[in-house]
């Protein structure tokens, strides 16, 4: 076990400082010699656990979309622990996709360039459609979990919803990518007007 563990992180750290050299210099410039240096390790290190940048980068993109879905697995079983309402846990994972601090900027940063760069990519075209799906679906479920407890009507279309909160918190990732300082503050500000538009009701699970 520890010896699998251990290529799992050589693995992890390899694809973090690919993420680092892509997020500050972008994906042209990223080479396996610099990747090394930025990793503290040699090239031949590298090759042996990837075939080519092409490998590493699908490794990257996957591990930055993990990363991701871990927090928000998090932040979900704390929200359950803490009876909040639907609409708070959601608004929560909704932060976690965008760039408000470093960490989820240099992930904004990789997951949009191979986002783009998976129109001409086969594969990375198959990693971004099914992240795209289950982060819909995840918002799909937070609505239709809604229905249950009395926080969105039952007439709701949970997979129109699920798309118009999806994009405005794509196009606003997009705008505070950009952006010198972006703060919670401005997200929460984009993203409650159209939760409100879903969760206009309260849990009454909560309310006993």
């Amino acid at each position: 076990m520890p010896r699998f563990a251990d290529h799992d992180q050589r693995r992890e750290q390899m694809a973090r400082a690919f993420q680092r050299l892509l997020a500050s210099d972008g994906l042209a410039r990223v080479t396996f010699a610099r990747v090394a240096v930025e990793a503290g390790i040699s090239v031949g290190l590298i090759q042996h656990y990837f075939d080519g940048k092409d490998a590493l980068l699908r490794f990257a993109y996957a591990d930055c979309l993990r990363r991701i879905d871990t927090r928000i697995a998090t932040r979900i079983e704390a929200g359950e622990a803490a009876h909040e309402p639907i609409s708070t846990m959601l608004l929560d994972c909704l932060r976690e996709l965008l760039p408000l601090d470093a960490e989820r900027t240099i992930e904004f940063r990789v997951e949009r360039t191979l986002w783009t760069a998976a129109f001409t990519d086969e594969s990375l075209a198959t990693i971004a459609a099914q992240a795209t799906a289950d982060t819909h679906r995840r918002i799909a479920d937070a609505i239709d979990n809604g229905k249950h407890c009395g926080e969105v009507d039952t007439a709701v279309d949970s997979t129109s919803a699920a798309t118009m909160i999806l994009a405005t918190t794509r196009g606003l990732a997009d705008a505070l990518g950009l952006a010198p300082s972006p703060g919670t503050s401005v997200a929460d500000a984009t993203l409650r007007p159209p939760l409100a538009l879903v969760f206009t009701g309260e849990c009454r699970y909560h309310e006993r």
